[in-house]
């Protein structure tokens, strides 16, 4: 999916409505610090997913407060900026070595305030400058290169994630932490993948949740990042976020924080 990073070229009547959502104050935006009356939805939110992923319990974005109206920071984003707060994980990124997948703009503007000693951002199609051609199942660093890797919802979309997780583990070093979310179901315990009726676009959006995915992760989703040689430490929302009113901040409260750990 395409990362929009600002809404300065929008029409004057979508500027008057954004200007007067500003006047609210229900929502705030951990990133920018604006408040506001609502989020915007993604694709109509909830209402339009699919009755399948409502029945399995799909747990990833919140549809309903996707977009921050102002900087356009999207709800998985604003999650980790919440993470990294309450567990005191930024000064971790001073002069230290960090890979970023798909860089999402406003956390790697962040990450680089930390002043680490290399930040490599990489994405299979750049669109951004300082941006690498990348391929995640293959990796251009050598073994043990990085303290830090951050791969945020991108494995769904990797047809060979065992590879890509493989190679995560490669390049980190011994002690060495990588933040690995992706949306998966609750209650479907073994991952749908490689499913000839699943080819559409259509089939993809209605049982994976998106039409880029190329599977839905079941509860065998944490025996496959174990199985790389990394060490999974999830802690849910209500463990380190319990004060945080989600809804207020526009992020899911049921996705947990995957942070994986190279022994």
């Amino acid at each position: 999916m395409l990362y929009r990073p600002t809404q300065e070229n929008v029409g004057f009547l979508r500027k008057v409505r954004r200007a007067l959502n500003g006047l609210g104050r229900s929502c705030r935006c951990r990133v920018c610090g604006k408040s506001f009356f609502r989020f915007s939805k993604y694709r109509g939110g909830w209402q339009a997913v699919s009755n399948y992923l409502k029945e399995v319990e799909w747990t990833g974005s919140d549809f309903d407060r996707f977009w921050c109206p102002f900087c356009r920071s999207h709800d998985r984003e604003r999650h980790l900026f919440l993470y990294f707060d309450a567990l005191g994980l930024w000064d971790s990124f001073r002069d230290a070595a960090v890979l970023h997948f798909a860089p999402e703009k406003h956390l790697a503007a962040r990450i680089a305030s930390c002043v680490p000693a290399l930040y490599v951002k990489g994405d299979l199609c750049p669109s951004r400058e300082g941006v690498t051609k990348m391929d995640v199942t293959a990796i251009p660093h050598a073994e043990g290169t990085f303290d830090w890797v951050i791969c945020n919802h991108v494995l769904e979309h990797v047809p060979d994630d065992s590879a890509a997780l493989r190679e995560l583990c490669r390049v980190l070093k011994p002690g060495g932490r990588a933040v690995l979310q992706t949306p998966f179901a609750k209650r479907l315990a073994v991952t749908r993948e490689n499913e000839p009726d699943v080819a559409s676009p259509a089939a993809r959006l209605e049982f994976y949740g998106q039409e880029d995915h190329v599977r839905l992760y079941g509860a065998d989703l944490f025996e496959r990042i174990r199985a790389s040689g990394l060490e999974l430490r999830m802690t849910e929302h209500n463990e380190c976020l319990k004060e945080t009113d989600s809804a207020a901040c526009g992020v899911n409260r049921e996705e947990p924080f995957f942070l994986c750990v190279k022994p």
